[in-house]
């Protein structure tokens, strides 16, 4: 399986949502930043530097505030742990995207997200997460 972490940024009340590239697994789908974990790194250490590889900041992670382990039709599996993120450093740069936005909670669910996230979305459209 697998392990894949991603950053869930907030500034207000809205979060950072990405778009893959149509030249990556499931084009064009939206996602929180992040990535996979290489082997023998820290999860928080792989989501720091995804996050300054991707978006060219410097975060702050707080808790984990979630883990979710999807099965896609194709086979593959993935756990993804999802970090909050209320401050970093620097400018939010798209390094790696095809779109990079800001997203209102109530918006999220209207974003064509990757399987493995529509869950995850659903509980913060709905206020159960990250209230």
């Amino acid at each position: 399986m697998k392990q894949v972490v991603a950053a869930l940024i907030v500034k207000d009340d809205e979060i950072l949502i990405c778009q893959r590239t149509e030249h990556q697994p499931h084009p064009l789908k939206w996602e929180f930043p992040g990535g996979k974990i290489e082997a023998n790194e820290e999860p928080t250490a792989a989501l720091l530097r995804e996050l300054e590889e991707e978006l060219g900041i410097k975060a702050e992670l707080g808790a984990e505030v979630a883990t979710i382990q999807h099965h896609y039709p194709n086979g593959n599996s993935v756990e993804l742990h999802f970090y909050l993120v209320k401050k970093f450093e620097g400018d939010i740069k798209n390094l790696v995207f095809e779109n990079v936005r800001w997203a209102t909670r109530t918006e999220l669910p209207t974003f064509d997200f990757l399987e493995a996230d529509i869950a995850l979305v659903q509980q913060i459209a709905s206020g159960k997460l990250l209230k």
